[in-house]
C-alpha cells in the first residue's frame, strides 16, 4: 500500500559510456560537444514484435481468497450466493531463495493470525481491480474478467452500506475477513469508514471503471456498481463536494475548499473513475457534476511557470504551497482525460503545464523522484514514474502534443534499467517490481501490490501504444543527467548578524528543511554560499521561510551583478496549512553568469534561509540503450536557446523542438558533417539525433 523503507542494497552495474555521451553533457552549456542519438530515432526491429510487457503472475500470486460474511453495514454483490471473494495482500517480501513471502501491514501476532493494520486494504483492492479491468478490456482474457469481478466484490464489501457512513470505506481487513475499522498505527480518518479518505476516492476510481467495462458484459453487476457509486458521490457531496465554489487559504494562497481529503492526489484517482463512468453514462447528472467539480479543483492547484517553482505542477496537498508529491500523482492524466470527457478544454492547461513542463525539469534534476519538499531527493518508486508515464500519454493525446511521447518514452525506461540503480525495475518474466530505488541507488527488492500494480498500468499502456513501447524498450541506462540542483545555504559563510539552526524536526508541518538545516540572519547579516562554475547562465532560487508578516527583504548578489530580492516575510494568513509561513523556493530576477562561483545573500530583517536551488538555462537528460544514445534537452529561459553540438563523419543532425505546450515547433535542420545546431525552444525541450546518411 505504501512504500516501504529500502532494507538491502543493490548490485549496481558498471556504466559503459561511449566517447560521443560524454562530450555531450559538455554541450548543455556553450560548449561544443558530439550528440548522442536519441530515442524517438531508432527502434529496434525486435521491438515491434516483442511480446505482451503486462505480465500479471505476480499480481495473481498475491490474491487470497477472503472469506465473507455479512455483518452490520457490510455486504456486496450475490453474497448469499458467494461468500467469498479475493484481494491482494499488501506487501510481498523477497527471500533468499528468489521466491516472495506474502506479508500484511504492520505486524503479526501469532497468536490470533491478525495484523495490527491487516492483509488487505482498500487502496490496493481498488487499484488491482483497474489492472484487471483494464487488461480484460485491452486483451480479452477470462482470467482478468474474473478477477476484476472478484476484486470489486471485495471492494464493495469494505464500503459501508449504510448508517451515517454510508458510502465511505473502511481501509483495512484481516486474512480472514474480518474488518479492521480503527488500524494501528493511528490512521486518519479513525475509524477509517467514518469520513471521506483515499480510499474512498480509488473506491470510485475502480467503481467507475468497473461500470464501463461490465456495462454490457454484465449488466446486472454493472447496476449493482452504479449504485455503489451514487453511494460514495452521495457521501462526498455530503462532506467535501458540498463545499464547491468555496475556497480555503494555505499561507495567503486559495486554494480549493472541496477536494477529497483536501487533496488533488485523492481526487485525480476519483476522476479518473468518474471520467470512465461518464464516457458511457452521459446522462448521470450526479456523476457529471461530481466530475465536473473534482476536475476543477484539481486543475485549480497549478502552480508555477517555466522558470518559477513548481514549473507547472499540480500541488497534491491543499495545505502546502511548498510540498509537491507523485503518490496518487494522477492529477495530469485525470485533468487531460476529463477534459475531453468534458470538451472542457480551460482545464488541459494544467495538465499541459504539468507534462510538458514540469516532468522535464523532474527528468533533468535526477528522474523520477516521488517527491519536491521543496528540494529534490526522494525515492522513486513505480507508483511516481506510472502517474508521470499516465499523465504524459494522456495529455499527448488531449492536446495533441506529441513531443510528451518522446518525455514518455525516457519515463518508462526507468522500468527497464534507466534509473538511478542501473537495473531494471520491472521483469517482464514474472511480472514483479521492485519497492524503490533510493537515492544512492540502494533497491528495496520487495514487491508489493501498489509497486506490482503500478508497473502493471505502466506496461499495459505500452502495450496499447507500440510505439512508445518500442522506444521504451530501447532505453536501460541512464547515462547522467544535467539539471536542478541544491546547494546548502549551511555550507556559506556568515557574516555580521547570523548562525547555522538546526531544527528539532526537518519537518515543518508542510514541507522539509533540506539537509535539517538553515541559515538565520538578523538585519544586516549576509552569509556567502560557494556554487560551483557551469558552461551556462543558470537560474536561482533562495529557499526561504518566509514568515506571515512583513520582515523586509534579502538582497542577493553575485559579485558586483544583483540578482534579485526574496522576501523575508509576507506570506500572509496562515489558513488551513499546519505551520505558519511557507519554505519557498522564489523567483530572482536575473541569472546567474556560467563562471560565478557564489552567491551572497544580505539580509535587512530576520530572515531563514534554507538552501538554493540551482537550475541550468538548458538542462538535459541522455539515455542509453538498444535504441542508441539518447538526450533531451530541457529549457527553463525565457528565450529559445541554441546548442552547438559535434556530428561526426557520416552522419547528419535531425532534430525535433517543442513548445512549452509539447506541440512540434519549426528548426532550421543542420546537416553539416562537422557540426550542427541543436534548437530549444524557450521553455519548451528538444530531441536531436545522429541519423547516417
Amino acid at each position: 500500500m505504501t512504500y516501504k523503507d529500502v532494507r538491502s542494497r543493490s548490485l549496481t552495474r558498471p556504466v559503459a559510456l561511449v566517447a560521443a555521451v560524454s562530450m555531450l553533457l559538455l554541450g548543455a552549456g556553450t560548449a561544443t560537444a558530439a550528440l548522442a542519438a536519441p530515442v524517438a530515432s531508432v527502434v529496434p526491429a525486435a521491438a515491434h514484435s516483442a511480446p505482451p510487457l503486462a505480465n500479471l503472475d505476480h499480481l495473481n500470486f498475491l490474491l487470497d481468497t477472503v472469506p465473507l460474511a455479512e455483518v452490520p453495514g457490510h455486504t456486496t454483490y450475490q453474497l448469499d450466493s458467494k461468500p467469498t471473494a479475493q484481494a491482494p495482500w499488501t506487501y510481498a517480501d523477497k527471500k533468499p531463495d528468489g521466491s516472495y513471502g506474502r506479508v500484511g501491514g504492520g505486524s503479526l501476532d501469532p497468536a490470533t493470525g491478525y495484523w495490527s493494520q491487516g492483509a488487505y486494504n482498500a487502496d490496493d483492492i481498488a487499484r488491482t481491480a483497474v489492472v484487471y479491468l483494464r487488461h480484460w478490456q485491452q486483451t480479452g482474457d477470462a482470467g482478468s474478467r474474473e478477477h476484476a469481478f472478484e476484486t470489486l466484490r471485495s471492494l464493495t464489501y469494505l464500503q459501508t452500506a449504510s448508517g451515517p457512513n454510508a458510502g465511505n470505506v473502511i481501509l483495512w481487513q484481516q486474512a480472514d475477513g474480518t474488518l479492521t475499522p480503527s488500524a494501528t498505527p493511528k490512521e486518519l480518518p479513525d475509524p477509517s469508514d467514518s469520513a471521506e479518505s483515499y480510499w474512498v476516492a480509488r473506491t470510485v476510481w475502480a467503481l467507475g471503471e468497473g461500470y464501463a467495462a461490465f456495462k454490457d458484459a454484465d449488466p446486472d453487476f454493472a447496476a449493482f456498481l452504479q449504485d455503489r457509486l451514487h453511494l460514495s458521490l452521495d457521501s462526498l457531496n455530503r462532506q467535501s463536494l458540498g463545499k464547491y465554489g468555496t475556497f480555503d487559504v494555505a499561507d495567503g494562497v486559495q486554494v480549493p475548499a472541496w477536494l477529497i481529503a483536501g487533496g488533488a492526489d485523492a481526487s485525480a484517482e476519483a476522476v479518473l473513475g468518474l471520467s470512465a463512468y461518464a464516457r458511457v453514462a452521459p446522462g448521470d447528472n450526479l456523476a457529471a457534476t461530481a466530475l465536473t467539480r473534482l476536475a476543477e479543483g484539481v486543475a485549480g492547484m497549478s502552480s508555477g511557470s517555466v522558470n518559477q517553482w513548481p514549473y507547472g505542477a499540480m500541488l497534491p496537498w491543499n495545505k502546502s504551497q511548498t510540498l509537491w508529491h507523485a503518490w496518487g500523482g494522477m492529477a495530469p492524466a485525470a485533468v487531460a482525460t476529463a477534459a475531453d470527457v468534458l470538451g472542457r478544454g480551460d482545464l488541459l492547461t494544467a495538465a499541459i503545464k504539468d507534462a510538458a513542463q514540469f516532468t522535464p525539469q523532474l527528468l533533468a534534476a535526477g528522474g523520477p523522484d516521488n517527491a519536491w519538499t521543496p528540494t529534490p531527493g526522494e525515492a522513486q518508486i513505480a507508483y511516481g514514474v506510472d502517474s508521470r508515464l499516465q499523465g504524459l500519454v494522456a495529455t499527448a493525446k488531449a492536446a495533441k502534443a506529441p513531443g510528451l511521447l518522446d518525455v514518455a518514452a525516457i519515463t518508462a525506461g526507468w522500468y527497464f534499467g534507466a534509473n538511478r540503480s542501473g537495473a531494471p525495475a520491472y521483469d517482464p518474466t514474472s511480472g514483479t517490481t521492485v519497492d524503490g530505488i533510493e537515492y544512492d541507488g540502494r533497491v528495496n527488492h520487495n514487491s508489493g501490490a501498489e509497486s506490482t500494480i503500478h508497473a502493471l498500468l505502466s506496461m499495459l499502456v505500452l502495450d496499447a501504444n507500440p510505439a512508445l513501447k518500442a522506444k521504451a524498450l530501447g532505453i536501460d541506462e541512464t547515462v547522467a543527467t544535467k539539471g536542478l540542483s541544491v546547494v546548502e545555504a549551511e555550507s556559506g559563510a556568515v557574516s555580521g548578524a547570523g548562525s547555522v539552526v538546526t531544527p528539532p524536526s526537518a519537518w515543518t508541518g508542510e514541507a522539509n528543511w533540506s539537509k535539517g538545516a538553515y541559515v538565520a540572519l538578523g538585519a544586516g547579516g549576509s552569509v556567502s554560499i560557494p556554487v560551483p562554475a557551469a558552461d551556462q547562465a543558470r537560474n536561482v532560487y533562495p529557499i526561504v521561510n518566509q514568515a506571515v508578516t512583513p520582515a523586509g527583504a534579502t538582497r542577493w548578489a553575485a559579485g558586483t551583478t544583483a540578482l534579485g530580492s526574496t522576501p523575508n516575510g509576507g506570506a500572509g494568513e496562515q489558513g488551513i496549512t499546519d505551520a505558519p509561513g511557507k519554505l519557498f523556493p522564489f523567483s530572482l530576477a536575473r541569472t546567474l553568469s556560467a563562471g560565478a562561483t557564489s552567491v551572497v545573500g544580505t539580509s535587512d530583517g530576520d530572515a531563514a534561509l534554507d538552501a538554493l536551488l540551482i537550475q541550468p538555462l538548458v538542462s538535459t537528460v541522455s539515455v542509453t540503450g538498444s535504441a542508441g544514445d539518447s538526450t533531451l534537452y530541457v529549457s527553463a529561459a525565457t528565450v529559445s536557446s541554441v546548442r552547438t553540438v559535434v556530428v561526426p563523419k557520416g552522419y547528419k543532425l535531425v532534430q525535433r523542438a517543442y513548445d512549452s505546450s509539447g506541440r512540434l515547433v519549426p528548426t532550421r535542420g543542420d546537416t553539416l558533417t562537422s557540426a550542427g545546431r541543436v534548437t530549444i525552444a524557450a521553455g519548451g525541450f528538444t530531441v536531436a539525433t545522429l541519423v547516417r546518411k
